[in-house]
């Protein structure tokens, strides 16, 4: 059940028209909530799943300290060991890349985006594209967000 689940909600995120783009690793789907309430819903949900949150950074907050002013833009660090010591075996300097991280920002047009760095990317970054735990971790993530980002009715 749980993988059929898993099936159709990345069918869901993957399949909506415009909803997902990738470029360089990056992978960002929109949000049809607010960058602090997309952020929030994630955190949250990370935090259910029993993943460590390590930060929570507000590049907002960060400009407005130095007199700029900067859409909304927040960084979200979290893992476990139990999902990125195998990463990190099959090549240690994939922890450069360690713990995860999400993006979630406000574009000039008002659109806000949730994106984070595609596991597979970085595994061919690092020489290990073969690496199963790279896989694992994308799921994860593409699970995470999409329940992020699903419309409650």
């Amino acid at each position: 059940m749980k993988k059929l689940s898993l099936f159709l909600i990345l069918c869901f995120v993957f399949t909506s028209a415009a909803t997902v783009w990738a470029a360089d690793g990056l992978i960002a789907m929109k949000s049809s909530y607010s960058a602090d309430e997309t952020m929030n819903r994630f955190e949250a949900i990370a935090k259910n799943k029993g993943l460590n949150i390590f930060a929570r950074i507000n590049h907002t907050a960060g400009a407005a300290k130095i007199g700029k002013t900067l859409r909304p833009t927040e960084v979200l660090i979290f893992g476990n060991p139990q999902g990125g010591t195998p990463f990190i075996e099959c090549a240690q300097t994939v922890g450069i890349d360690l713990p995860l991280k999400v993006l979630v920002w406000q574009d000039a047009a008002g659109q806000v985006w949730l994106g984070y760095n595609d596991p597979v990317y970085l595994a061919k970054r690092h020489g290990v594209s073969q690496c199963p735990a790279a896989g694992k971790l994308g799921k994860a993530l593409a699970g995470l967000s999409a329940a992020t980002l699903m419309v409650e009715m």
